[in-house]
């Protein structure tokens, strides 16, 4: 077994969620991320999106969660308000190990590569999972974003029902730290039953 290897990288706190293979579109306006998105590019390296505890995304007092998701920007482009719009995608799970502020502003952290999610098929019993994603993806925003999905791996459909549902933020992160593609599901049913009405 390999031993876990810790990366400084850029931390970027948003009130959204991305998993390994999902995809969110971004837009920068403040010079620190603009240079963080300049160096991220230069060097062909990705930064970290965590999500945020409490405090505004661009806020100096924002505190976040430990486990989020490196991501690489796969698109970029000057939107028609004036600021960069880019699109990243999430690689892999990682934890904040430690964090600081730059000068800047920027959050910065030591974080370490969580261990991939073991693959596994989608139960019989959530099968109704896999309909509510393919529900998701026929949204025109959705359908934008060009994602792939296996709808037979328990880890994809775990993954985009935790980041398209709408729950509450605490709950996404829950969802986030598990390991365990199944209990994602399990949990993900659960909410999904206590949404329905009636």
């Amino acid at each position: 077994m390999k031993s876990k290897m810790t990366v400084t990288v850029p931390l970027f706190p948003l009130n959204s969620i991305v998993l390994p293979g999902g995809r969110i579109p971004l837009q920068l306006f403040e010079p620190r991320y603009i240079d963080m998105l300049t160096r991220c590019l230069k060097d062909d390296e990705g930064f970290v999106v965590v999500l945020l505890r409490e405090g505004a995304e661009a806020g100096p007092g924002a505190s976040f969660y430990e486990v989020g998701t490196y991501v690489r920007i796969i698109d970029f482009q000057q939107l028609e308000n004036g600021l960069l719009g880019i699109t990243v995608e999430g690689e892999s799970k990682v934890t904040v190990l430690r964090s600081w502020r730059e000068p800047d502003g920027l959050n910065v952290g030591d974080v370490e590569h969580l261990e991939g999610e073991a693959q596994s098929a989608v139960p019989e019993q959530h099968i109704e999972l896999q309909s509510v994603l393919e529900a998701l993806f026929r949204h025109p925003v959705v359908r934008d974003l060009k994602m792939q999905v296996d709808y037979e791996d328990a880890r994809h459909v775990g993954w985009r029902l935790t980041e398209l549902l709408p729950l509450d933020k605490q709950e996404k992160q829950r969802l986030v730290e598990l390991q365990d593609p199944l209990e994602r599901l399990n949990r993900l049913q659960e909410l999904l039953e206590a949404l329905e009405p009636g």
